[in-house]
């Protein structure tokens, strides 16, 4: 035994030796990243799903995804403010938040609050320009309650009077703090510049508008849209869709449309101010936000992926905007040009930033100048090839959560768009060509048409804005009260 030792002793006592002696391992030399090479993405498809309608003309879409017990859905309902009357700007937001904060005719705010509470559920609605939705999310032993609740709310809303007033109160309180945030100014007055004051793009809630909402109002608005042939329900999540189907024909099936149809109408977009600088003169502010550009164009233009590849060489990072206005020249805190597409009425194209004071003008003159570049000058090969490359390994990030797959299949359709749409737009990318951007970039960018906007202090901007060649309008914030 003692020999066994001694031998076990001498092993050890060898490999320690061999181990301290033995030369080190040589990393190996590192690689310029220009050298690395990577394997092709895969391909991104969407997941099983199933779509069909109720008699009522209600659409579903269903998506199973056993991967966590919870299940999700959202209903999304052709409506939205830009339906309101001008009168009652306020009108479909208000409607939104009290579809759901003012319970149902079976269940009180308080009550319905407490039993999702109660299951860590949520039940939500809201409406904003261009659709109204009403989601729930639960675990998958809840589902059967959480559903039945949110069918009520859909159903039956009861529209608490109270809720009604403190809703609007709410809106109240954003009204009063509207002008404190410049970014903020510049956004909602610019899109007035373009769209103009009254267009549903551009107008704003006000405390007269207000006055003039009560809660039969939101009963009318909602029962003009909240119908079941206006809706499209999508669910995702961990359930059977055989007994999925049972649960939505049970609480959905009997759900009649009134008798007269909705004529919805999508309400037109064009410019107002073809031209022009405007001023919203804030004497405090130590730096100018800055909005410069002109209507832009909609999602189904066959120019659309062009654009997006413009906008990347514009706008991305690394792009022009960025690398010669805020890293060469150093006159930006942050600097974008966005050609900012929408579903079915004209979008905004939309460059700007923050800079200081003195450094205003020579940033509009700036951005001015490389849109100039983008018309007058073909971009490079490799722009363009990196312009590509970032969209197109974006895509993957498109295809994450089926949630994700689910809610772009239902807004295709809620649009009128086909359900591939967003593959076809991927091959349009691919086959854009350097030609293809001088010519979006001198179609569609029009210098002729910017309407500038800054929000800052006038007084202290030198050179002064009218150095850009033309009149200077003020624009006036100043909140009416009733």
């Amino acid at each position: 035994m003692k020999k066994r030792f001694q031998w076990l002793g001498l092993i050890v006592i060898t490999l320690i030796g061999v181990l301290a002696f033995r030369s080190p391992a040589i990393a190996q030399t590192p690689r310029h990243f220009t050298d690395l090479t990577f394997p092709p993405l895969p391909e991104v498809t969407v997941p099983q799903y199933e779509r069909y309608q109720l008699d009522n003309g209600m659409v579903v879409y269903l998506m199973e995804d056993r991967s966590l017990p919870l299940v999700s859905g959202t209903a999304m309902i052709r409506t939205g403010g830009r339906l309101e009357s001008g009168e009652k700007v306020g009108l479909a937001d208000i409607t939104g938040t009290v579809l759901r904060s003012g319970g149902t005719e079976k269940h009180p705010s308080n009550v319905l609050n407490q039993l999702l509470e109660q299951r860590a559920a949520l039940v939500e609605t809201s409406i904003d320009l261009n659709a109204g939705t009403a989601s729930f999310s639960a675990l998958s032993e809840d589902l059967e309650t959480v559903f039945n609740l949110f069918a009520e709310v859909l159903r039956s809303p009861a529209f608490e009077n109270q809720r009604v007033e403190l809703a609007k109160v709410q809106e109240k309180g954003a009204i009063a703090r509207r002008n404190d945030d410049p970014d903020d100014i510049a956004s909602r007055e610019f899109r007035k510049l373009v769209y103009g004051d009254n267009s549903p793009y551009a107008r704003t809630v006000e405390y007269s508008t207000l006055a003039n909402i009560d809660r039969q109002d939101l009963i009318d608005f909602y029962r003009t849209y909240v119908r079941p042939d206006q809706i499209i329900l999508g669910i995702v999540g961990d359930f059977d869709s055989q007994s999925m189907k049972a649960l939505i024909n049970k609480t959905f099936g009997d759900w009649k449309n009134p008798a007269t149809a909705t004529k919805i109408v999508t309400p037109s977009a064009t410019q107002k101010n073809l031209q022009g600088v405007f001023v919203v003169n804030q004497p405090q502010l130590t730096q100018s936000s800055v909005l410069l550009g002109h209507l832009g164009g909609r999602l189904d233009s066959p120019d659309y992926p062009a654009l997006t590849v413009l906008n990347e060489i514009l706008s991305g990072f690394g792009g022009r905007l960025f690398n010669e206005v805020r890293s060469r020249q150093g006159l930006a805190y942050s600097v974008y040009g966005i050609w900012n597409s929408r579903y079915d009425y004209p979008g905004l194209f939309i460059a700007g930033g923050q800079t200081r004071t003195d450094a205003t003008v020579p940033f509009i003159k700036a951005i001015l100048g490389e849109i100039e570049r983008l018309r007058n000058q073909p971009v490079s090969a490799k722009e363009l090839e990196d312009a590509k490359n970032a969209i197109l390994n974006s895509f993957v990030f498109k295809f994450e959560k089926p949630a994700q797959n689910l809610s772009r299949l239902m807004t295709y359709e809620y649009y009128g768009y086909p359900q591939d749409f967003i593959f076809r737009y991927q091959q349009a990318v691919k086959g854009v060509t350097i030609a293809d951007i001088q010519r979006v970039a001198q179609q569609y960018l029009q210098p002729n048409q910017i309407v500038t906007l800054v929000v800052g202090n006038e007084q202290e901007i030198q050179p002064p804005l009218s150095s850009l060649g033309t009149t200077v309008k003020t624009v006036d914030v100043t909140i009416t009260q009733l």
